[in-house]
């Protein structure tokens, strides 16, 4: 009951996205299964560190188990703020320190040899949605949801820019190329051959419904497949590439930041370290100090 009104708090009070409520009800309700679903005021801190332990157990990595502690401590905060608990049994649990990662990007090289090359069906309606899935999410940096919750009145063609409801439903305008407008109308024409009434939304599947999460993920894996051995090829790491590429050619990461709809710059800047290690590549091959 409590989780219901919980989630029903951060979609009417926080106008948290669907998703984002989605993944709060699933770390509640595994971590309430866990402890056999105790009453409220029963949960204790050692609770709570045996389901991280036991999380660590299954090899899960630490920034999802950290995710879900941060589920939890806004969880049972709710609940103290209300008097329905005497004390937050997250109280004093620190987050897991987790490895920093370095996450690779796709190649400039990479990325020009997807989209110059002939790969994409560019008469059939499929093709050019997957086309644009691909090229949208690289040249605009967005994020998968905000790609899913794309509507045709967002488009604004006459400027060349589009507007996405990002984090915290926060609007933002991202700026697009005149090729990418004229595909936009294309698969726009091709939509009205298909079906007899397109939606509001951009992106449909094949029976002209909204496109969910995981087909954007199928589509964007299958497609970079095709140039790139690397493991990771999700929606994200298009994102992330963007960044990476802006970068590495002169912009200004304060720009990145208002384009990737990043609240501090401090989130704009994981994505600062591919670009210092093509900075040091540049210097050891051409400072005269390194040059034989």
């Amino acid at each position: 009951m409590w989780i219901d009104k919980y989630l029903e708090y951060l979609e009417v009070e926080r106008n948290y996205s669907p998703l984002t409520i989605s993944a709060y009800k699933k770390d509640l309700e595994q971590f309430s299964a866990f402890i056999d679903f105790k009453d409220l005021n029963e949960v204790t801190k050692s609770d709570v560190r045996s389901y991280m332990a036991a999380l660590l157990a299954l090899d899960l990595e630490e920034v999802s188990i950290n995710r879900k502690l941060s589920s939890l401590k806004s969880f049972y905060k709710f609940l103290f703020e209300l008097e329905e608990i005497s004390k937050i049994p997250t109280a004093g649990i620190r987050n897991l320190k987790s490895p920093r990662k370095i996450i690779i990007p796709f190649s400039e090289w990479e990325m020009q040899k997807l989209l110059e090359t002939e790969i994409f069906a560019l008469n059939d309606w499929e093709g050019v949605r997957n086309r644009l899935i691909v090229e949208l999410l690289y040249i605009t940096g967005m994020r998968r949801a905000e790609l899913v919750g794309l509507l045709w009145k967002d488009i604004d063609f006459a400027n060349y820019q589009l507007k996405v409801k990002g984090k915290g439903s926060k609007d933002r305008i991202i700026p697009i190329t005149k090729e990418v407008s004229d595909l936009f109308n294309h698969y726009k024409k091709l939509l009205k051959e298909e079906f007899e009434d397109i939606q509001d939304e951009v992106f449909v599947t094949a029976k002209n419904k909204n496109i969910y999460p995981k087909l954007v993920y199928k589509i964007v894996k299958s497609y970079l497949s095709l140039v790139s051995e690397k493991t990771k090829k999700s929606p994200h790491m298009l994102r992330h590439s963007f960044a990476t590429h802006m970068l590495n050619n002169g912009a200004e990461i304060n720009a990145i930041k208002e384009i990737l709809g990043h609240s501090s710059l401090s989130a704009t800047q994981i994505y600062t370290h591919s670009s210092i290690e093509k900075l040091k590549e540049v210097f050891n091959v051409n400072h005269p100090r390194n040059i034989n």
